[in-house]
């Protein structure tokens, strides 16, 4: 574990993976996250995890079925997805691209600035990285900034 990490966001989602040691190790190449911390579990099961990227965490684990956390590969369709800004889209595109990330959304830029691409990960969770951060838009446009 990263001893000199010092996560600033608020918000950490939680990601399930019938095989989270190979998830986890997929999003470090492909997506660039870096694991903090594991919790290994029997039968090679990931009871919790911590993977960092920029001030952002994401949280990966093996199915709970207890608690009805499955993979997404379990499911008919997905209900959520992640939006991660990186400084360069195009480079974070070709690297995931390199690493058999499914592309579901060409590397665009949209009309209100932002560049960024659409992705879905090898157990079908859904994945925006752009060069864009919630909130700049509309601080701007309104003339305001973000109050917390």
């Amino acid at each position: 574990m990263s001893q000199s990490y010092q996560n600033t966001s608020d918000i950490y989602p939680s990601l399930v993976y019938d095989d989270a040691p190979a998830a986890i190790e997929w999003l470090n190449r492909a997506f660039g996250f870096k694991t903090q911390f594991v919790v290994p579990g029997p039968d090679s099961r990931v009871e919790h995890s911590e993977l960092s990227m920029g001030n952002g965490v994401i949280m990966v684990s093996s199915p709970k079925p207890e608690m009805n956390w499955l993979s997404p590969r379990n499911l008919s369709s997905v209900a959520q997805a992640l939006s991660v800004y990186v400084d360069d889209p195009d480079a974070h595109h070709d690297i995931a691209v390199a690493a058999g990330a499914r592309i579901t959304r060409p590397l665009q830029t949209e009309e209100y600035g932002a560049r960024g691409y659409m992705v879905t990960d090898p157990e079908g969770h859904v994945w925006y990285f752009g060069n864009y951060r919630p909130g700049a838009y509309w601080s701007q446009a309104s003339g305001t900034e973000n109050q917390a």
